[in-house]
């Protein structure tokens, strides 16, 4: 009989080559790492990784069409190719005449513009009762893939030329959210460029959740798994639930 592979569990088979007699040395067991919802190299926060197994909650994850929370810093003023705060300058403009006020009105008009994209990649018929009820309480989900959808957005702080928003959204990636910022910057009849993304929620993973660089070792990855399994199972089953708008 042929020896058989490692499982995926991390047990080994009695005919495995490790338990043959002639080997010698360590034994290790392969581990397959997923990454959720990606972070490019110049945004911060929570990354979602599944191990072996847990690989396949990340598709389900994908699939609930879950939010995720950043927060998003930007400086006014000036214009960049990449929207970021050290890219090529290609336009410097004046910001004085920029409120708070001025910011919060532009803002909510996005969000109301999204919000009525949510609901028509959502596919429901907002006539009925049911979808009423869904769209109050914010558990409209796209029914497939869909741009960029932000479902709340709010200034934290306006500090001129500096300012913060908090962003919540979904299918995003982080330059479209420094985009935002430009754009932002133009409804304004100024400038802006993006200083700092960072995602402080992924679905159901917060900040709290995260392991700091420090905390990268077994006992530390396997505490946090344990830990957070019965929860994930609990989000996953009722964000997958039928008429939730999952594919």
């Amino acid at each position: 009989m042929q020896p058989r592979a490692i499982l995926e569990a991390g047990f080994f088979e009695e005919k495995d080559l490790v338990c043959f007699f002639p080997v010698r040395g360590p034994a290790f067991t392969s581990l397959k790492i997923g990454m959720g919802h990606r972070l490019d190299a110049q945004a911060s926060g929570v990354l979602v990784l599944g191990v072996g197994r847990g690989r396949r909650l990340l598709t389900d994850m994908y699939n609930a069409h879950l939010t995720k929370d950043y927060t998003v810093h930007g400086l006014l003023g000036k214009a960049t190719d990449d929207f970021c705060e050290d890219g090529r300058l290609v336009e410097k403009t004046t910001y004085d005449h920029v409120t708070r006020e001025k910011l919060e009105r532009i803002l909510s008009l996005i969000q109301g513009s999204h919000q009525k994209a949510l609901v028509m990649y959502s596919n429901v018929d907002l006539q009925t009762q049911e979808a009423y009820e869904m769209a109050v309480s914010g558990v409209l989900r796209p029914m497939n893939k869909s741009p960029m959808l932000v479902t709340g957005i709010r200034c934290l702080q306006f500090a001129p030329p500096e300012f913060l928003l908090e962003v919540q959204c979904m299918h995003e990636t982080q330059k479209q959210l420094r985009r935002l910022v430009h754009e932002i910057g133009l409804e304004l009849k100024s400038t802006a460029v993006c200083t700092q993304v960072r995602r402080t929620r992924d679905g159901f993973f917060t900040l709290d959740d995260a392991l700091l660089r420090t905390q990268w070792d077994l006992p530390s990855i396997q505490d946090a798994i344990q830990s957070a399994a019965p929860r994930v199972a609990a989000e996953l089953e009722n964000n997958l639930r039928p008429g939730l708008g999952t594919q």
